[in-house]
């Protein structure tokens, strides 16, 4: 729901709260793309991790 949608449908004094909602809504995007992101890169970095074993008597 973007800005405009909340701003029509609330009473003036709440606007603030729906302004707050979308800010956070856009926080909570960004920060589960960028962990995704992480996720992604760490499961490519132990690509092969454990494929030889070395031993020595």
């Amino acid at each position: 729901m973007g800005l405009s949608a909340i701003s029509a449908a609330m009473p003036t004094g709440s606007i603030n709260t729906g302004l707050d909602y979308v800010i956070l809504s856009k926080a909570l995007d960004t920060v589960e793309q960028d962990g995704d992101a992480l996720t992604k890169m760490m499961e490519a970095a132990v690509t092969g991790l454990g494929g030889q074993i070395d031993i020595r008597a």
